[in-house]
């Protein structure tokens, strides 16, 4: 009886998951009608914002937003495979166990406490090492690099471990080193699972709001270096919303969010892209076991 009704139950939380995704859309395209239908839609898509003169370009938020999204997916990326490579033979077992529970703690860890914390150890370095106040794109990568890379690590080694224990053997009788196993044979076939982490890191640092909000500055501008302040999407709309509703810039912020929406989406889609040009095994099983 059960199995007969699984296929129903599966339908309905597939046509209630759709109707929840197309209701948000549906109440953020709604308004953003009076900006649209005003004739300013265009007028969104430039470069400067300015609320008293009637301008509500966006696209300065969306650069700061790709812009700090892109150099902390550079920062953790990189940091993330090594670590990962630390955990899977190139370290000592003991510290790589520590080191694995280490992560999985950081990813509880609430993000205001990575903002906090950063505003008094690590904004005073920023501000002794460059100029302005140290609230700025650098500060806020630094940090947004630590904030994803819990993510990162934990699709990644998922990953290795549902192929490293027979490639290990192997690579033994063949007389490779660890690290040879790991360079050479496990990640060439976790290849597509990498790429995945780092969508899913992209994706996670785009969607966050309180570590651009507390360390970037959030200066209605293109930064011309790292210690320029920024202002991303999340944190712009948070900041307008916080302050004005009901105006002409209230509105504008949905055509941000129906922005975030899309990459949203963008990266949803390329996950499932990935996973389905994959083998069909899911390292995430192991993980979770």
């Amino acid at each position: 009886m059960r199995d007969g009704n699984a296929p129903l139950a599966l339908r309905c939380a597939a046509a209630v998951t759709v109707l929840g995704i197309a209701s948000v859309f549906g109440f953020v395209t709604v308004y953003a009608l009076p900006v649209l239908l005003s004739g300013q839609g265009l007028a969104v898509l430039s470069w400067r914002w300015l609320p008293a003169a009637g301008q509500f370009g966006i696209l300065p938020m969306v650069c700061g937003s790709v812009l700090l999204s892109c150099s902390a997916l550079l920062l953790g990326w990189p940091l993330a495979l090594g670590l990962c490579g630390w955990l899977h033979g190139l370290g000592p077992a003991r510290p790589a166990r520590a080191l694995r529970q280490l992560v999985r703690g950081m990813a509880a860890v609430p993000t205001v406490v990575y903002g906090f914390v950063s505003v008094f150890l690590l904004v005073p370095l920023v501000r002794r090492a460059g100029q302005g106040s140290g609230l700025c794109w650098l500060s806020a990568a630094l940090v947004l690099a630590l904030l994803v890379l819990p993510t990162m690590v934990v699709i990644m080694d998922a990953a290795l471990r549902e192929r490293g224990r027979a490639l290990r053997l192997t690579g033994a009788a063949l007389g490779l080193s660890p690290a040879q196993v790991f360079a050479h044979v496990m990640l060439p076939g976790a290849r597509r699972w990498l790429v995945t982490a780092g969508v899913f890191g992209f994706g996670r640092a785009v969607g966050d709001t309180l570590i651009p909000l507390m360390l970037a500055g959030n200066a209605p501008g293109v930064p011309a270096s790292p210690f320029d302040a920024l202002r991303t999407l999340t944190a712009h709309m948070a900041l307008v919303m916080a302050t004005d509703a009901g105006s002409t810039a209230y509105h504008s912020l949905f055509a941000a969010g129906i922005l975030l929406l899309g990459v949203s989406a963008g990266v949803s889609l390329a996950v499932r892209r990935l996973r389905h040009a994959d083998d069909g095994s899911d390292p995430g099983a192991e993980w979770r076991s």
